[in-house]
């Protein structure tokens, strides 16, 4: 299994610390059955966490007519709304809620050039509630198409998350087959695309970045 490289440095501190934590057990703990329980227990942890961390190896097929699911997940989120921070205008909205057992990488969802790129501080309230998409820490990236359309992906921290980890500047390319960065610990992706494109998926459903359909452009 592949470790993503926002993984490493932080893998390797828990691995440390997980190795303290035994070894002080074994020292200080006479009674051997709760010296291997620790150990169970933190080598569980430990594989869970790198499991969070993996890199899928996909075949990714560019369309510039079509959005790629950017992230592993479930739809929760398809409705028209306003986007009240590039656009100003109205959008259709199509969200992915990611839990701790997803992959948490993100990729671009389309093809094109990096025209805007802002973080935004913010609260860490559970990322499935409607108010994370403007009151959670987040980043916003708008991407102009290679076909001339204009879309905001947001990467938005849920309750677990405490980092995001962006690679998108301004100016830079933009590829479906590109990571456009990482969110540790459970999150959410939004994308407000323009009024018109066919979407293809349905609420509830399952998604897997760089793979699924989200829509086409009209």
């Amino acid at each position: 299994m592949t470790i993503h490289k926002a993984g490493f440095l932080l893998l390797l501190k828990i691995f440390i610390g997980l190795i303290l934590i035994n070894l002080l057990s074994f020292y200080l703990i006479d009674n051997p059955k709760i010296v291997y329980t620790i150990l169970g227990i933190t080598a569980v942890m430990y594989i869970l966490i790198v499991n969070f961390f993996r890199f899928p190896n996909r075949v990714i097929i560019q369309d510039d007519n079509t959005i790629l699911a950017p992230a592993d997940g479930k739809i929760v989120v398809i409705e028209e709304t306003e986007e009240p921070e590039y656009f100003k205008d109205r959008r259709l909205q199509v969200s992915i809620f990611m839990n701790i057992f997803n992959v948490h990488i993100n990729w671009f969802p389309v093809n094109g050039i990096i025209k805007y790129f802002k973080y935004h501080p913010g609260n860490f309230a559970a990322a499935y509630l409607p108010k994370s998409s403007t009151e959670n820490e987040r980043t916003t990236i708008v991407i102009e198409c290679n076909n001339g359309k204009t879309i905001l992906m947001r990467q938005i921290a849920g309750a677990m998350a405490k980092r995001i980890v962006s690679y998108a500047p301004v100016g830079g390319t933009a590829r479906q087959d590109q990571h456009a960065g990482f969110i540790k610990f459970g999150s959410r992706v939004d994308l407000f695309l323009p009024i018109g494109t066919r979407i293809e998926v349905q609420l509830g459903q399952k998604t897997r970045g760089s793979q699924t359909v989200i829509g086409t452009f009209q």
